[in-house]
């Protein structure tokens, strides 16, 4: 049995265990909501595609599109379902970390106190205003609340992802508010 290597296959396989689509559409939806945990741009979800169809983990089927070639939509196939589910019960590798702010608020000394806030103040407002997106998704989730309640359901997932991203947001700006006053409170000076 062929197996996927890269992540982005196995949410190649993800976004089609839950229905077929064609390249622009699983394109569209790397974006949102998948982009929220997980990113690859449209010119690396047509490679995973060939490679997914070359395993034997999705087939194709040519539609009509609306430009002047055929458009391929993909489905998932009974193997590469098989592979998405070996992966799923896999143990899940030790999370790498790199995060630039860290890395920034790290040497955050070197910049004047106003500088510093003005980083803070800017990064503050990037999660709250993830968080109105996340609001205006957790809202449409609200309308079907009996399909989120139901593990079995796709739906779950993707509501559980959203929380996720919703209580990490949260604690974000707890964490510039915090150390937004400190700043103030103590300056920037060095030791």
């Amino acid at each position: 049995m062929a197996t996927v290597t890269r992540t982005l296959g196995f949410a190649v396989l993800g976004l089609l265990a839950k229905q077929p689509r064609t390249g622009y559409e699983i394109s569209r939806a790397m974006q949102r909501p998948v982009g929220y945990f997980w990113s690859a741009g449209h010119s690396q979800i047509y490679p995973e595609l060939a490679a997914l169809e070359a395993d034997r983990l999705v087939r194709s089927t040519i539609i009509s599109g609306p430009g002047p070639r055929d458009t391929k939509r993909y489905a998932i196939t009974a193997r590469g379902s098989s592979s998405l589910t070996t992966w799923l019960k896999s143990p899940v590798p030790p999370e790498t970390y790199k995060d630039e702010l860290m890395l920034r608020v790290w040497s955050l000394w070197l910049l004047s106190p106003d500088d510093a806030r003005e980083l803070v103040r800017e990064v503050r407002a990037e999660h709250l205003a993830a968080l109105d997106a996340y609001a205006f998704e957790d809202q449409e989730f609200t309308h079907g609340r009996e399909r989120i309640t139901d593990p079995a359901a796709p739906a779950f997932g993707e509501y559980a992802t959203l929380r996720y991203g919703m209580l990490r947001r949260r604690a974000s700006v707890e964490w510039c508010d915090w150390l937004l006053t400190q700043l103030s409170e103590h300056g920037n000076e060095t030791t």
